[in-house]
């Protein structure tokens, strides 16, 4: 497969042109990689225009995910989410809706610059800050029940610890009810490469975001916003959509590393990921021997539910630094793991060597009952609540308040409460259970 946005920065670097024209450093610095880092001249193309080797990369991509169409992002997944929603109310005309409630702080941000009306999906039984699933039957209730069809249904798939929604099942209920299904694929960009494709597009959702960075060897804020076959959309509709919330100058940097690995997706990715999708099965079933608690997750995250078997994930993580092993993401119950091809076995070996043995079971952590109550009272509008003065607060005094920007650490960036929402007595618990000591709540009139 050619890699034109490479192959033409490449030459670029190689001509001696002299460079009168940004960026400042000229194509020379201590970084060893400006020679790499150009800006749109002639012959580069322009991302949010693309008609050259940007438009012929992005095709090369979409034939390697088997979608309709695929664009490229320099700005994350959290620019392809505000573009999702956007292009979700242009094409329907309506300004609501339906999501499960672990979404990422980017989704708050795009329903406030949006002034979208969110409809959560709450579990029946409850959640967890970081997983919320949605059953067929619940969501078809849903939209049963509502007055007015939202603009879409919008779910995160896989969550920040690796469980995956019913994505088939939940894609028939909403072409059943003639509404688009979007999914925050940020942590799953690999799904389609695996033995049996499982990612969104191949199960049927509409537009779908991967983080190609977080599981693809591409540099941090490498992204694709996918959409299906049967998404109408003009192309000069969703670049206008991904302009609007992106760079005019986007890192070709981060565009030559997406260029880049369409041609190890295209040879010899497939193999060397069932090889690591093996790996951590082997050492998913070594540790769940010793003891350990692992919950079912997607093929290519561990994530150890540690509190039940008697460490908290955050002890455990620091045990791991100590070793030199530096994990994703640790709160008191879990820790999760990252693999990709990328690491080595000998990786997997030290891992397996550094992780102790579990201390005495002490049975599953019950996750905070707070998660359980009824959902929070919404007294305003997501967007006039974060465009709204503010003021920080501890959290014992924020209890009444109405929450202004959602403070939640990044990672996971799943806001514990949402903008517009009452904090009461359980959501302080909270805060306080995952270590929030203040929150930015809406400052009152005096």
């Amino acid at each position: 497969m050619e890699t034109p946005v490479f192959d033409f920065v490449r030459r670029y670097a190689q001509s001696g042109t002299v460079r009168l024209h940004m960026p400042g450093h000229k194509g020379r610095g201590p970084l060893g990689c400006e020679a790499l880092d150009i800006t749109e001249i002639k012959g580069a193309d322009s991302l949010y225009e693309a008609d050259g080797i940007l438009a012929q990369s992005e095709q090369n991509a979409a034939a390697l995910f088997g979608s309709g169409r695929s664009f490229y992002s320099a700005g994350g997944s959290s620019q392809c989410v505000k573009a999702m929603l956007f292009l979700a109310m242009q094409m329907t005309g309506r300004g609501t809706v339906f999501a499960a409630r672990n979404v990422h702080r980017s989704f708050v941000h795009a329903a406030a610059l949006l002034d979208l009306d969110v409809h959560w999906l709450w579990p029946e039984d409850g959640y967890q800050l970081l997983h919320c699933p949605v059953s067929p039957q619940s969501l078809c209730r849903a939209l049963e029940q509502t007055d007015v069809l939202p603009a879409a249904v919008y779910l995160t798939s896989p969550d920040y610890l690796g469980h995956l929604q019913p994505i088939r099942q939940l894609a028939q209920v909403c072409h059943q009810f003639g509404v688009l299904l979007l999914v925050d694929n940020a942590h799953g960009a690999y799904l389609h490469f695996l033995e049996k494709p499982c990612h969104p597009l191949d199960l049927g959702a509409d537009l779908c975001c991967d983080s190609a960075h977080k599981t693809l060897p591409v540099l941090t804020g490498g992204a694709y916003l996918h959409l299906a076959s049967s998404v109408s959309a003009p192309d000069d509709m969703v670049r206008q959509a991904l302009a609007i919330f992106g760079s005019t100058s986007p890192s070709y940097l981060i565009l030559q590393s997406l260029d880049l690995c369409n041609q190890y997706l295209d040879t010899s990715f497939r193999r060397e990921l069932a090889q690591t999708v093996e790996r951590i099965a082997a050492l998913r079933s070594t540790l769940s021997a010793r003891g350990w608690v692992l919950p079912e997750t997607e093929p290519m995250k561990l994530v150890l539910h540690s509190s039940a078997s008697g460490i908290p994930g955050t002890a455990l993580a620091d045990l791991l630094r100590k070793n030199g092993i530096e994990c994703e993401f640790a709160d008191p119950d879990y820790l999760v793991l990252m693999p990709t091809p990328q690491n080595s076995e000998a990786d997997f070996i030290r891992l397996a060597a550094a992780l102790p043995e579990p201390a005495a079971p002490k049975g599953t952590q019950v996750v905070p009952a707070l998660f359980s109550v009824a959902p929070p009272v919404q007294a305003m509008r997501i967007r006039e609540a974060l465009f709204s003065s503010a003021e920080e607060l501890p959290i014992a005094q924020a209890v009444g308040r109405v929450c202004a920007a959602p403070a939640v650490s990044c990672p996971p960036a799943v806001p514990i409460a949402v903008s517009g929402e009452v904090i009461g007595e359980d959501l302080a618990e909270v805060f306080s259970y995952y270590g929030i000591d203040t929150l930015p709540v809406v400052r009152e009139k005096s």
